[in-house]
């Protein structure tokens, strides 16, 4: 069918006018935390293939704010139980995972889980920073719902384009040995991030998207989990020496631009690979966590190298022990999974 590959095709080009969008606002307001928008556009944009509604974009925004929001109701057992806070924060998070696998909306599911987590460890070390961590969620997702509203403004789907089928929800069994195993991943990181949050709070948003992505993959997943990292990391290495040719907003825009459109066309299989979309996502996020703070660390006049091999290290950390994770909790007949 003619629409077939027309749809296709413009999903790349929605994919990477909302990201540079919403990177070039962020950053070009000075919001707090700067980098959130950009992460959750090309969450937002690759889950949805059309524009919410404003009822129903005001009603997401709304629902993520009072779910995110509920991670301060953990702040005195942190601070007072610390182990019971860390054992209810895993056992949220496990709850968080199992209502996407379950056929819940993914994307509360993620901002649920970034919320319980990014905004209880902020609020051990500063209220104030729980509170600007709420701030940069909410910001950055009705951000992130006006960009998916302009770009399908710009690039609508043709007629006849046939839409994506909802995920459809895994059977009880399989979604909560998945959940346990996502709840895992991003616990270490969250427990990393008490030490000093304000620091790693980054880890965090990388470890969620490990979470994510290793409940939509099986068998053979740690490999792609590792090589979708190290692969991020690249990615906001070449990006940064592009800008350091020339360093202005609209450069930050239009590389962001060519480098989520050229992976985009392999996320929906314009051009395909042997990686799945899982893979692409990943490595486009952490290629925006990375370049963000490297951006960021280089305006506070700090060694941006140095603060770049460090968040490297812990990121590749955090991957080998998601790959723990999952080759521990993922052994023949340990999970039954469906058939293809």
């Amino acid at each position: 069918m003619p629409a077939e590959p027309a749809r296709l095709s413009r999903r790349p080009l929605r994919l990477a006018s909302g990201a540079a969008l919403c990177l070039a606002t962020s950053f070009g307001l000075g919001w707090s935390l700067p980098v959130v928008a950009p992460v959750l556009g090309l969450f937002v944009i690759a889950s949805l293939d059309r524009p919410l509604p404003l009822k129903a974009g005001l009603g997401l925004v709304l629902v993520v704010m009072l779910t995110t929001g509920s991670g301060l109701l953990l702040l005195p057992f942190l601070r007072y139980y610390w182990f019971s806070g860390v054992l209810l924060t895993g056992l949220l998070l496990f709850l968080a995972f199992r209502y996407g696998l379950r056929g819940g909306n993914n994307l509360v599911s993620t901002f649920l889980a970034a919320g319980l987590t990014m905004i209880s460890a902020a609020g051990t070390a500063d209220f104030g920073l729980a509170v600007t961590v709420i701030g940069a969620l909410v910001k950055g997702l009705l951000l992130a719902v006006l960009a998916l509203a302009l770009v399908h403004w710009l690039f609508p789907e043709p007629a006849g384009g046939r839409p994506v089928r909802p995920a459809q929800g895994l059977p009880d069994n399989v979604a909560d040995w998945m959940a346990l195993r996502a709840a895992l991943v991003v616990m270490p990181a969250f427990l990393l991030a008490l030490s000093d949050p304000a620091a790693y709070l980054p880890i965090i948003m990388k470890s969620v998207s490990l979470g994510r992505q290793s409940c939509t993959t099986a068998r053979g997943a740690a490999r792609e989990l590792l090589g979708s990292t190290l692969f991020g990391g690249l990615l906001a290495i070449l990006f940064w020496s592009a800008l350091s040719l020339f360093v202005h907003l609209w450069m930050f825009f239009l590389w962001m631009l060519l480098f989520v459109l050229v992976a985009g066309g392999k996320l929906y299989a314009i051009s395909p690979t042997r990686y799945p979309p899982g893979f692409w996502l990943n490595s486009l996020v952490t290629m925006v966590i990375l370049l963000g703070q490297s951006v960021q660390d280089s305006a506070a006049g700090k060694d941006v190298l140095t603060a770049f091999a460090v968040r490297m290290g812990l990121f590749v950390g955090v991957t080998l022990y998601a790959c723990l994770m999952l080759w521990l909790l993922d052994k023949p007949g340990r999970i039954p999974l469906p058939a293809p």
